[in-house]
């Protein structure tokens, strides 16, 4: 993923985290990371780790909403996630950065070139992040758990043009990305071996159709 401090030397990235009056939080694997997302108005950047935003629904049933690698960016006005349903969970030790939002939409810091530098990379992070959302609804309005499947693969595969697909989570973890019953998922990853459409290697997923 792309780093917003891309074009940015050590010095500048320094003075950037003065300018916006940063903060650096670690968490633990399975901390609820920055429960005061949700009255808090801050754009937040995970600097080294992984996360998932996980919607608890009123059964208890969990979805995953997002999955927040190295550089991924989430806050409460650009991931939803000001809402009581939804817990963000580090998966492995996790360090995130933190800014103000008011901070960072301060006109004066355009008078900051390596300030200007790091806006347009957010930009380009946040552009990208509302193409997920969008690739995740066309994966949800599927009615089958095969055809949310097939829809996966396609835009993976649309990434790269390669037939390997590397997940950067689990089966388990995609289930719940599909929004889909684990059980009846892997049943359908049987299938879809059986009839030599794909190979599974661990978390490398192989089409064996393109």
């Amino acid at each position: 993923m792309r780093s917003p401090f891309d074009g940015l030397t050590e010095f500048q990235k320094n003075k950037l985290f003065i300018l916006l009056g940063t903060h650096i939080y670690p968490y633990k694997k399975n901390q609820e990371i920055l429960p005061t997302i949700k009255y808090d108005n801050i754009i937040a950047i995970v600097l080294d780790g992984l996360a998932e935003i996980v919607n608890i629904e009123y059964n208890g049933n969990e979805t995953i909403k997002e999955n927040l690698e190295k550089y991924s960016v989430f806050g409460t006005t650009i991931t939803g996630t000001n809402n009581e349903d939804y817990q963000i969970i580090a998966k492995k030790d996790t360090t995130i950065l933190v800014i103000d939002y008011d901070k960072l939409i301060n006109p004066t810091n355009s008078n900051h070139n390596y300030f200007n530098i790091f806006y347009n990379n957010l930009f380009d992070i946040i552009n990208t992040k509302f193409k997920e959302a969008n690739e995740r609804i066309r994966i949800l309005e599927k009615k089958q758990i095969r055809d949310k499947l097939l829809e996966f693969f396609e835009i993976e595969h649309k990434k790269t043009r390669q037939k390997n697909i590397y997940l950067n989570f689990s089966l388990k973890s995609l289930a719940d990305y599909l929004a889909v019953d684990r059980s009846a998922m892997f049943r359908e990853l049987k299938h879809l071996k059986e009839e030599k459409f794909i190979e599974v290697n661990g978390r490398r997923i192989t089409l064996l159709y393109k």
